[in-house]
């Protein structure tokens, strides 16, 4: 067996290589590299379990970063057991092959409870007080012990809101050098998600942008020259691409509007009923699940949501079935949004009836993804001084609200979800050995078994 790295480079794409990334350009001129088609939703979770397994999505039933538990009348996002994900994983078919071979799963998605041997995942804690502690998931248990008592507590906040930043990935990238050197894995899956949050924060054409790539760029030389010097194969891939937008779509207000979306008043607040609505959506980048309870309304709702300003397609179950979207966790539709558009989740008709935890980061509580987390509301006066004072609150044991979030979605100058018009703007896969890969575009579906030819030969 060949001892494998596999870089997950969030949001990396053939137009943004280039003077700011050396060592990636130095594989590719040693290797090889071709153009990526991701599934649709092109979302983490979707993608990584595609990866993974190497089914389409109708098969694997990773029909997003969240969807509607219909048994539950709840949306979930962001769930981690690898239970969700139907099909056979990598790490499982390679050991079919050779029982010696050995997985580290390093912030991949659906990294809880798996079959890989070494697995670490962010998970916070959550004391009764409502205090959200940064932590991790270890498999086994001892590494979460090693990882902290070598690099520190994991930095949670660098890895996802406002302060997001290269912080989190030099993390992952010192957790992964240590995992290689003492557990030495056949095949190690690392996910550095840097590029991710100004891409989204400020677009893809962004000058700044530059300065991520750099940073990102050296860590992964780091990744690869000790992948080198071990004599290990190694690839880099990326999930999808992020494109630039002009403003959001307010899908679940417009279903609202139209009195089938219903809410719960609470404490002054509105809550989304999902239970009770007779159509709603599950809102997840430039994708939207719209759950219909009612068939006889499903012509009702379709003719609605394709008139709204910034979609561009409605897929029925004919529609679905030709993208592999056709899974019982799917929506009755599926929203997909133009180019230059995404979709919110916001329910509520006024800003003074939003759910408490709209103005904060809170990606489980919150029905549909929230890019908007991003960003410290520009009409804060003093963010800094409101986040000491909500900090000191903390630490006298009070309970606290840290809702510095805005909810100005046209704050968001990039997503993603929907194919790229050009495969330049889209995924890339990039692999030290060219003849690993095939000559032209390489299927989201065909990664497994590209990944077990180089481990296996």
């Amino acid at each position: 067996m060949q001892q494998t790295l596999i870089l997950n480079v969030v949001g990396l794409t053939s137009d943004l290589l280039g003077d700011a990334t050396p060592n990636l350009l130095t594989l590719v001129r040693e290797g090889a590299s071709r153009p990526l088609r991701t599934v649709v939703p092109a979302v983490t979770c979707s993608v990584q379990a595609t990866f993974t397994t190497g089914l389409t999505i109708s098969q694997h039933g990773c029909v997003g970063n969240g969807w509607y538990f219909r048994d539950l009348s709840e949306i979930y996002f962001w769930r981690q057991s690898n239970k969700l994900v139907d099909g056979e994983k990598i790490w499982e078919a390679a050991r079919r092959v050779n029982p010696a071979f050995t997985c580290a799963k390093l912030f991949w998605w659906y990294n809880m409870y798996s079959s890989a041997d070494y697995a670490v995942t962010p998970r916070p804690l959550y004391p009764a007080d409502g205090r959200k502690l940064p932590d991790i998931y270890a498999e086994p248990a001892s590494l979460r012990t090693e990882l902290t008592k070598q690099f520190g507590v994991f930095p949670l906040f660098n890895f996802w809101g406002p302060m997001a930043d290269i912080v989190s990935s030099r993390w992952i990238a010192d957790a992964a050098h240590y995992v290689m050197d003492t557990c030495r894995p056949t095949l190690s899956l690392v996910y550095l998600p840097h590029l991710d949050y100004n891409l989204q924060r400020l677009g893809p054409n962004h000058p700044d942008i530059q300065k991520d790539l750099r940073q990102v760029d050296a860590i992964c030389g780091e990744l690869i020259d000790r992948a080198h010097r071990n004599g290990m194969a190694c690839m880099v891939l990326s999930e999808y691409g992020v494109t630039e937008v002009s403003g959001p779509i307010h899908i679940n207000r417009a279903l609202r509007e139209a009195r089938w979306l219903r809410v719960k008043p609470e404490l002054g607040r509105e809550m989304l009923d999902p239970g009770a609505s007779e159509a709603f959506a599950v809102a997840d980048h430039q994708v939207a699940h719209v759950y219909v309870r009612n068939p006889v309304i499903l012509g009702e709702v379709k003719g609605l949501l394709e008139s709204l300003q910034g979609v561009e397609s409605v897929l029925d179950q004919e529609g679905k079935r030709a993208f592999g979207l056709d899974h019982p966790r799917s929506g009755e539709l599926v929203a997909v949004s133009k180019p230059d558009r995404w979709f919110t989740y916001y329910h509520w008709l006024d800003d003074d009836r939003a759910p408490d935890y709209a103005r904060t980061v809170d990606i489980h509580r919150k029905p549909g993804y929230d890019p908007v987390e991003l960003f410290i509301d520009p009409a804060l006066r003093a963010p800094k001084l409101k986040i000491g004072w909500t900090l000191l609150k903390k630490a006298c044991g009070f309970r606290y609200l840290m809702d510095v979030i805005p909810l100005d979605a046209s704050l968001v100058k990039g997503s993603h979800g929907r194919p790229t018009d050009r495969p330049e703007a889209g995924p890339v896969i990039i692999s030290g050995q060219p003849d690993l890969l095939p000559d032209g575009p390489v299927q989201a579906t065909d990664v497994k078994g590209i990944i077990l030819a180089h481990v296996f030969g």
